[in-house]
């Protein structure tokens, strides 16, 4: 056996030697989410995005899932990572890069609540995915702020002070960006995650416009890592934006020898001059960043220089709107978000507060129909069903529904 090992030994250190066979360095796993720490996983899915956040109580956002050949590796490390189904997806933008591994991820660990930013694409792996998570996951929705409050940025809570919340876009408060290089990309959701004095920002594809709307509202951008918009092509990270950010550390997510060129020269000149320390999981892998309220702790799969620690800089339980939310300068998009979608446009639904059912569908008239294989019902006019080309039972009354099914949470009926 010891002459075995030796030779064996010997093989790897002559294959590592040969040119076009050398051994891959060992990708040590990064430990499980912190308890009492909010922790954040920059998943290595090639060239696309996807990021973990678990907070300190346990609560689960899943960022975007990567492409579709990602989805198996996906789905195997939030089943590592994640007890039960996931509190919250969000989808940025309705690219193939950022949705592709989504349905294997919900499948591998279930999900509570889907949300997208309600752009209408024509994409069919779109249109397949919105029918999916409208089968599998008990709410969808748009991140339109509260109607009682519409100056106001949407935030989710995530327990023990951690706040999620969206700055980019506000439909209908604000219409989407339009006539950009880019518009699914220009109206990616950006989101914001706070925790005592450390922040992160995810900023999906978004691009220069987008970044300009952000810069023109008294909003706090500051954040102590930054992942990298668009995978670190040159159309985003302008300057100018990341000069408000101020960010310590910044994560691309991009795939080894991407034909795109990510992440650009330009962009990373960009992030040094900021001092902005950059991780790419192309080079170091999986990317886990641990905050304790007061320092974040960074660390990969790949590193060779150990974790590195940066200390949060804002001031603990700021908000981080400043002050009233302006309307965008008009002019700026020629959508209108107040009317229905053309048929079979994809469309997210708004969300729905939450309400006791006022009568019985015989004193209404109201019916109310499932979708083939989903386990909820609906409200005849949810506009899950009418973006769904899926088979569907049709139920005479609310009584007759709740024995086969229960209740959807995002129409309520």
């Amino acid at each position: 056996m010891k002459v075995f090992a030796r030779l064996l030994a010997l093989l790897v250190l002559f294959l590592s030697a040969v040119p076009g066979h050398a051994a891959a360095p060992a990708s040590a796993a990064l430990p499980s989410p912190a308890p009492g720490r909010l922790s954040v996983y920059f998943l290595d899915v090639g060239q696309g995005d996807a990021a973990l956040i678990v907070s300190p109580t346990g609560k689960t956002v899943l960022i975007d899932g990567g492409p579709p050949e990602a989805g198996t590796r996906l789905a195997a490390r939030l089943r590592e990572l994640v007890k039960g189904p996931l509190d919250l997806v969000i989808l940025t933008h309705p690219h193939l890069d950022h949705l592709g591994g989504l349905r294997a991820a919900v499948k591998a660990v279930g999900a509570r609540r889907f949300m997208d930013p309600g752009f209408d694409h024509p994409s069919e792996a779109y249109r397949d995915l919105l029918d999916f998570v409208g089968r599998e996951v008990g709410q969808v929705m748009s991140p339109e702020p509260n109607p009682n409050s519409p100056q106001t940025l949407l935030t989710v809570g995530l327990g023990e002070g951690v706040a999620l919340t969206v700055l980019w876009p506000r439909v209908p408060q604000e219409p989407f960006l339009a006539n950009t290089r880019s518009d699914p990309n220009a109206n990616s959701i950006v989101t914001k995650l706070t925790y005592g004095k450390t922040a992160f920002l995810f900023t999906g594809d978004s691009e220069p416009p987008t970044e300009e709307v952000l810069l023109q509202k008294p909003v706090d951008l500051t954040a102590t890592v930054l992942k990298v918009a668009h995978h670190g092509g040159k159309h985003s990270s302008t300057a100018a934006f990341l000069e408000r950010v101020k960010p310590q550390a910044a994560v691309i997510s991009c795939g080894v020898g991407n034909d795109y060129g990510h992440p650009s020269p330009e962009v990373l000149g960009r992030l040094s001059d900021v001092r902005a320390r950059a991780f790419r999981t192309d080079q170091d892998g999986e990317v886990m960043a641990v905050s304790d309220g007061t320092t974040v702790t960074l660390r990969s799969t790949k590193g060779s220089a150990g974790a590195t620690s940066l200390s949060g800089t804002l001031q603990a339980g700021s908000p981080v709107a400043l002050g009233p939310i302006e309307p965008t300068p008009h002019g700026r998009s020629s959508r209108s978000t107040a009317k229905e979608p053309e048929p079979g446009a994809s469309r997210t639904r708004k969300p729905v507060e939450p309400t006791a059912p006022t009568g019985t569908s015989e004193a209404t008239g109201e019916r109310y129909v499932s979708l083939k294989g989903s386990k909820v019902f609906h409200r005849e006019n949810c506009k899950t069903l009418k973006r769904s080309k899926n088979e569907r039972t049709v139920y005479p009354s609310r009584a007759d529904a709740l024995r086969e099914r229960r209740p959807a949470e995002d129409c309520h009926p």
